[in-house]
């Protein structure tokens, strides 16, 4: 763009400058969301600016220098940065302007999207909108975001493995079971599939490795399981009038207030998973639950599943339980596997180096 001169441009600059002036006054006690209501209202100048005067490519670049020379204090006015807001702002216009619908309409769109965007981070605003394909899936992580608090590095790591395809889609009978507002809270924690990307197997695994590798990837499995899970233990020991029985994974839910118990099978569902199931959380309610605690929740995670057999396996159970899959890409043919050194001979290795 050629050198700026008229006084359009700078009757604009000066408005903005008295604008971040005040937006900076209100940012001691607001610093996150006055800033990004800030960027919110210049992304949207910019993109008018530009279309009703025709302002070209070197224009961004004219107002970074301008911004940064009045504020030189300032972080957010690079060129980079400038195109940043100005993509932030036309990825959430443009999915509520892009469709034929009422311009008051579109204004109640916008009012709606953007008070929930400027409260959370920019680095996770940004990440949303270079990693989401719509608005829909961007509104998502946003509310997730501001529901649980997490992480940039979180919510890049949800992004990639998919969470808004998968959350939530487990089949349950959690609707009969349980009062409303739980019943939505408890389909809430539930995904199908479950992602183990981050387990490293053999061919023809058995459950006890995988419970095993889910263990010993903790940190790894509670991340994809999700906000609000504490585990409580594997293999865990219930004793019903001298029987004992043993819970492959059980854990507790803070928010929900109930335990948890995670059966795992690596093969496809068969009706009578469902009935074990319902028994261990039944042992539950009766030997651990606690008075202030909610009914026990009972997670099946298979490798496969026909989800009409499932439907019909959970129809006439009056435990809340829920039936996901699970996904697992790292498979190691044994010979491979078996070729590998153990921590042991790793170890064996350094102790002999010592000597």
């Amino acid at each position: 763009m050629s050198e700026i001169i008229d006084i359009k441009y700078k009757n604009w600059l000066k408005e903005l400058k008295q604008k971040f002036q005040t937006s900076q006054i209100k940012a001691s006690i607001q610093v996150n969301s006055t800033l990004l209501e800030f960027y919110w209202n210049l992304g949207n100048e910019i993109i008018l600016k530009q279309k009703e005067y025709s302002w070209g490519s070197g224009f961004l670049e004219q107002l970074s220098r301008d911004l940064s020379s009045e504020f030189p204090e300032a972080k957010g006015f690079s060129k980079r940065n400038l195109e940043l807001i100005r993509r932030w702002v036309s990825f959430y216009n443009c999915g509520t302007t892009c469709f034929t619908i009422a311009k008051q309409l579109v204004s109640q769109l916008e009012n709606m999207i953007s008070p929930k965007l400027f409260l959370i981070p920019w680095g996770h605003n940004i990440a949303i909108i270079q990693k989401c394909k719509n608005i829909e899936e961007a509104l998502f992580y946003v509310e997730n975001t501001i529901k649980h608090g997490i992480s940039r590095s979180v919510l890049i790591h949800q992004i990639e493995s998919n969470l808004y395809a998968r959350s939530a889609k487990a089949i349950t009978n959690f609707e009969a079971t349980l009062p409303p507002l739980q019943s939505d809270l408890a389909k809430e924690i539930t995904k199908d599939p479950y992602n183990f990307d981050f387990l490293t197997l053999s061919e023809d695994y058995k459950e006890k490795e995988l419970e095993d590798a889910l263990c010993e990837n903790i940190t790894k499995f509670l991340l994809e399981l999700g906000s609000g899970f504490a585990f409580v233990g594997k293999q865990y020991k219930l004793n019903v009038a001298g029987d004992e029985f043993k819970i492959d994974l059980l854990f507790y839910h803070i928010k929900l207030k109930c335990y948890v118990v995670v059966e795992l099978k690596t093969v496809e569902f068969k009706p009578e998973f469902a009935g074990k199931l319902s028994f261990y959380t039944s042992a539950i309610d009766e030997e651990l639950k606690e008075k202030n605690d909610n009914p026990t929740i009972g997670l099946l995670i298979c490798k496969s599943k026909n989800d009409l057999v499932v439907e019909y396996s959970l129809k006439n159970i009056n435990k809340p339980l829920g039936i996901s899959e699970y996904e697992l890409v790292n498979i190691l043919p044994k010979e491979y596997k078996s070729s590998l050194p153990s921590i042991e001979d790793i170890e064996a290795e350094i102790l002999k180096e010592k000597v």
